[in-house]
């Protein structure tokens, strides 16, 4: 039994479902699936030890959030990304950043602020030791962190669902940028982010978030047309 599949035998199924979504939610936007990649059925009810019956559950969330496709005779494959084609996605997520701290702001735990200390000295540690992937993870867990500044559950299941349709694009494009650039801009975010946080003032962290994206989109979209 793999380790993912021993978590995962005596949990609830509700929290099993959560779980097995996220380990391939993340396999997916960590390029461990590339786009292109069938996935087996058979072979991920086995590797976690569940029955077809959930896992197909879990299938249709992703494929219902843009991760994966089924196409009648090849199967279930993991879709590909176009920076083009995610130009709305990235528009809504702009202005829905500014709404977190305007709908049901959760004021940071002390436990928020210290995950977001950790995060800053994380992006540090990737100025002096380059790594692609853990920028990546990087990128996930300062989204999950922030989301845990909005009480608003439709905004957060929104936002979380825009997000990952665009989490990939970064590892597909961070080899044709400056990584090092990248990497200090981000640090740069999450040190105004926690700021802000410091003082409690949540409105300022969406207009942070928004800035930042609105200039990650336009460094993405000028280093895909020269």
């Amino acid at each position: 039994m793999s380790e993912t599949a021993a978590s995962l035998a005596n949990v609830p199924a509700r929290e099993r479902f959560a779980q097995l979504h996220e380990v391939l939610r993340d396999r997916i936007c960590l390029l461990d699936y590339p786009p292109g990649t069938r996935l087996s059925e058979e072979a991920l009810a086995e590797e976690f030890g569940v029955s077809r019956t959930p896992l197909r559950r879990v299938l249709n969330q992703l494929e219902a959030e843009g991760l994966i496709k089924s196409l009648h005779g090849v199967g279930t494959i993991v879709t590909d990304i176009d920076l083009q084609e995610l130009t709305q996605v990235y528009q809504l997520r702009m202005e829905l950043a500014v709404l977190i701290g305007k709908l049901t702001p959760v004021p940071p735990s002390q436990e928020t602020l210290a995950l977001l200390r950790d995060l800053y000295r994380r992006s540090q540690a990737l100025g002096s030791a380059p790594d692609i992937r853990a920028f990546a993870r990087l990128n996930m867990d300062v989204f999950d962190v922030v989301m845990r500044l909005c009480g608003n559950e439709p905004l957060r299941e929104v936002s979380e669902r825009l997000f990952y349709q665009t989490a990939r694009i970064w590892l597909k494009s961070i080899p044709h940028m400056d990584f090092v650039e990248e990497v200090s801009v981000f640090s740069r975010e999450i040190s105004e982010i926690l700021a802000a946080a410091e003082l409690g003032d949540l409105q300022a962290i969406g207009y942070i978030r928004y800035s930042h994206l609105s200039m990650s989109f336009i460094r993405l979209k000028t280093k895909a047309q020269s």
